[in-house]
């Protein structure tokens, strides 16, 4: 039994000491014999809050960043009417800091037999699986003098999808695409490329591309175009290790590498090339193969939803090795990674060429706008050695990057919100060159 705020005032008006006792309250309140009485009769008309029936409905999945809605049904089963506050738990990540208060309370009145739905809006602020916490009510009497109180399990998950932000880049790149596939007036040529057609020379071609057996044929010069070749595999690797944890600006770096690999995921699949997945550390934490057309990008959101950067070392010797495994034929290996000098020339670089003698590799990584800013301070002692630091910094992960590219390997270093069209542009670049 509970009491409520009503019940005390009108304890501190009585006179008489009386016990009032309960399986869960001992206790000694002074009041009169009449509020004792109502007391009573009060807690026994309230309705028992685990005879109660719940269940939950609404809403599996979300983006970060949107809202998601969990709908609760409340049966009163009992013969009693429902009078109650209900609070909806979930973890603290389910809410905008400082409305949980609001959003998880419900007041809700039932009668016998009836059932009430009310429907909690949750907007979570992490990815991953958020999973419902107990459900409390606290049923009162007709007077509203005491209450009943008891919590039930109902069990609901909602997992919460990356935002994939960079999807508004999509348009733009797919634009571009068409006319590497000679879907538009613009038509390129490339070692390796699928031929397409001839057309007339105009001046500013390649001459390389001149077809003399046609040109021979015919009383105008014919030049061969060309499209990028289709149906080419290519390996996203995600790196989960430590440096995948460090934070730039409000989001961990790899967030930033999942939606740079949501963008060339979309696009390289509109290109009709063949998609897959790794997450790997000093193990593989997530796999996706085989996924083709409108399966690729749900298969993909759904994995890196629940991945989360592991605070170890990346095994480069194990990474390499999976990949290798994974991938048997000549791919596009998109190696998302740091470029920290340490990883880089400890871990890296000594297994490099087993990948480079196979595949095509590209390393992307995210870089801290931070750096930037602390480079062009100025007006202080503490401001210059921050400039000197960052200046320092850059250095190395130029050389770093450096060292990468004098193995053959293309390197995209970008800011968080730059990183995913840079990569996608990369890409684009190799389909043009028929690198792929």
């Amino acid at each position: 039994m509970a009491l409520t705020g009503r019940t005390a005032l009108l304890a501190a008006l009585g006179s008489l000491p009386v016990g009032l006792w309960d399986a869960g309250w001992t206790g000694l309140l002074a009041v009169n014999a009449p509020l004792a009485l109502a007391c009573a009769c009060d807690y026994a008309l309230a309705a028992p809050v685990r005879r109660l029936g719940l269940t939950r409905s609404g809403d599996t999945s979300a983006r970060l960043g949107d809202t998601a809605d969990v709908t609760l049904t409340v049966t009163n089963t009992t013969r009693r009417p429902l009078r109650a506050d209900l609070r909806d738990a979930w973890p603290p990540s389910s809410w905008q800091p400082g409305t949980e208060t609001t959003a998880s309370r419900h007041r809700l009145t039932a009668p016998p037999g009836e059932r009430r739905r009310l429907t909690t809006r949750l907007r979570p602020t992490r990815r991953g699986d958020h999973q419902a916490d107990r459900v409390t009510l606290r049923s009162y009497g007709p007077l509203g003098l005491v209450s009943r109180q008891g919590a039930h399990q109902v069990p609901w998950t909602v997992r919460v999808l990356p935002p994939f932000a960079s999807r508004k880049h999509l348009p733009s790149k797919l634009a571009r695409l068409r006319e590497l596939d000679g879907r538009t007036s613009v038509l390129t040529r490339g070692e390796g490329t699928e031929f397409d057609s001839l057309r007339e020379y105009v001046p500013g071609d390649d001459t390389r591309s001149i077809d003399w057996r046609a040109t021979a044929r015919q009383t105008t010069v014919a030049v061969r175009t060309w499209r990028p070749e289709r149906d080419r595999h290519i390996l996203l690797v995600l790196d989960t290790g430590r440096t995948a944890a460090g934070r730039v600006g409000d989001a961990p770096r790899l967030d930033a590498a999942m939606d740079a690999a949501l963008l060339l995921a979309a696009l390289a699949s509109r290109a009709g090339d063949r998609v897959d997945l790794l997450a790997y550390d000093r193990r593989v934490r997530a796999r996706v193969q085989g996924r083709t057309g409108g399966h690729l990008l749900p298969a993909l959101v759904d994995t890196m939803a629940t991945l989360e950067p592991e605070l170890v070392e990346t095994d480069a010797r194990g990474l390499t090795a999976t990949v290798l495994r994974t991938a048997p034929r000549r791919s596009l290996v998109v190696l998302l990674t740091s470029l920290d000098t340490a990883p880089v020339e400890e871990g890296l670089l000594p297994v490099l060429p087993q990948l480079t003698q196979r595949h095509t590799v590209l390393v992307a990584s995210v870089a801290d706008p931070q750096v930037a800013e602390m480079a062009e301070a100025r007006g202080s002692v503490e401001a210059v050695y921050e400039a000197a630091a960052a200046a320092r910094a850059r250095t190395e992960r130029q050389r770093t990057a450096e060292q990468l590219r004098r193995h053959g390997v293309t390197v995209v270093d970008a800011v968080p919100d730059d990183l995913a069209p840079a990569l996608a542009d990369a890409y684009l670049a190799l389909k043009a060159a028929g690198r792929l």
